[in-house]
């Protein structure tokens, strides 16, 4: 939808765009664009046949060396996969992202960017290949961001427990996103989860944290008896004979992830938002640990900027909701001499009218936000509900925007508000649209303002 007319809907309800927000996520945009375009995959180097044993669950470095590897081109960049005999790396499944880190050798340090699964099998990317490939050399995992990414998906079986208690046995998972900065955890629930039961359920979990309850771990167990231990298959997850459950005290579930050793090290969460994102599905987001003392931080700060507005009142809610009754004192006093003002440039306007082939054209060019000038033109057209013609523009914060209204009479006499606005908005550099006896445009450009409703009347044959 266009920018301009998105701007000139929002001055016209009191509302105002993020230009500088919406510019950053299209230029995200169209990154991502570019990084998904076409990729060219090379064919598998093979150095030594083998195939990879995942050693995650209890390392974070270990001796290694590459199985193969293959140059991929996507535009703006060559990158390299590698399969390596012995990986520490957790590839990303589950909704948990892969792992970064590096590969050391005596020779060298390759940056793993990411770890991804192909056919079951770890993929470790790098922008570089070592020099010296068949070197052995040592996995080591990026420990900070691994230990972040482990608390949040414990954390994750502790929210899917902790809001099985507070909404209900038919609460199930239906997609996850673990990430070192934050968690996602959508699930099932009929309504939106009130912010009395969000606290609960954060009290049960950060309880649950406090106790600091030991992670038991379950590798290669028989399918069926995961599900005599009452573990929680998750959502959209394909299962083999032999799976591993991960249980914190009464929380048991199948999973695959990476985890702390005890519910103690997750050190805190606080949900941050719940959403819907389908229908019968929310969406929790929160943050852990580090994230959440950081966000305290923000929240005391804002708190103490806020006190330091307010004279440092020892009751901020109470110098707030006084200074919120003056404003709306204030607001009322505005908007009746707006009315005033606005009654005295329609009078104005009425005087400076003239009479074209008997219709009253008004035309003018004010220095008047959007929602005045709506005012005054409805008002026009209510006093003269025939041969009427009028267009304003004006400008306001150094936007121009052009208004065009009319009697019902001219627009049965084959006038439209809505082609002449478009048409006459190019010198403005924008534009817009409506209905063919109420239009408006918006644009970039305000010296052609004046120019811009000339242009309206020489259309319209006045």
């Amino acid at each position: 939808f266009p920018f301009d007319l998105t701007e000139l809907i929002l001055r016209e309800n009191g509302l105002t765009a993020d230009v500088k927000g919406f510019e950053a996520e299209m230029q995200k945009q169209k990154e991502r664009a570019r990084n998904a375009a076409a990729v060219e995959t090379g064919d598998w180097v093979t150095l030594k046949e083998g195939e990879t044993t995942f050693v995650g669950y209890d390392y974070t470095e270990y001796e290694t060396s590459i199985l193969r590897y293959r140059q991929i081109k996507q535009k703006n960049q060559t990158l390299y996969q590698i399969v390596l005999s012995e990986t520490p790396f957790y590839a990303e499944s589950g909704g948990q992202v892969g792992d970064t880190g590096v590969l050391v050798s005596e020779f060298e340090t390759i940056d793993i960017i990411d770890t991804k699964k192909e056919n079951n099998l770890p993929i470790h990317i790098a922008k570089k290949l070592p020099e010296h490939l068949e070197a052995p050399m040592m996995a080591c995992v990026d420990t900070d961001k691994r230990a972040a990414c482990a608390a949040n998906h414990s954390c994750t079986h502790l929210l899917d427990e902790a809001l099985r208690q507070v909404l209900g046995t038919h609460v199930e998972q239906k997609g996850s996103l673990v990430t070192p900065d934050s968690l996602r955890f959508d699930f099932s629930h009929f309504q939106k989860v009130t912010p009395e039961q969000i606290r609960e359920v954060e009290h049960l979990v950060n309880a649950k944290i406090r106790e600091n309850v030991p992670l038991t771990e379950y590798r290669n167990l028989p399918i069926e008896k995961a599900k005599e231990l009452g573990a929680i298959a998750l959502f959209g997850e394909k299962y083999g004979d032999e799976v591993r459950v991960v249980q914190f005290g009464s929380s048991i579930e199948f999973c695959g992830g990476t985890h702390v050793s005890a519910t103690g090290k997750i050190g805190m969460v606080k949900i941050i938002s719940e959403s819907s994102v389908a229908a019968g599905v929310r969406r929790i987001e929160a943050v852990t640990g580090a994230k959440v003392e950081e966000m305290f931080d923000t929240v005391q700060d804002t708190i103490n900027d806020l006190k330091a507005l307010f004279n440092n009142a020892p009751d901020l809610k109470a110098a707030i909701s006084k200074y919120i009754e003056e404003n709306a004192g204030l607001k009322k006093q505005m908007e009746e001499f707006m009315k005033e003002k606005e009654a005295a440039v329609k009078n104005k306007l009425i005087e400076g009218a003239k009479e074209i082939n008997g219709v009253k054209v008004i035309k003018a060019v004010l220095p008047m936000p959007a929602d005045a000038v709506k005012n005054i033109a409805f008002q026009l057209k209510g006093q003269f509900t025939e041969n009427l013609f009028v267009v304003i523009g004006s400008v306001f914060e150094n936007k121009p925007l052009l208004t065009v209204t009319m009697s019902e009479d001219q627009v049965k006499a084959g006038l439209n508000a809505g082609q002449l606005v478009r048409e006459a908005a190019k010198l403005i550099q924008g534009g817009g649209g409506g209905q063919p006896h109420f239009a408006t445009a918006g644009g970039k450009n305000p010296d052609g303002l004046n120019t811009a409703v000339d242009k309206v009347v020489e259309l319209a044959g006045f």
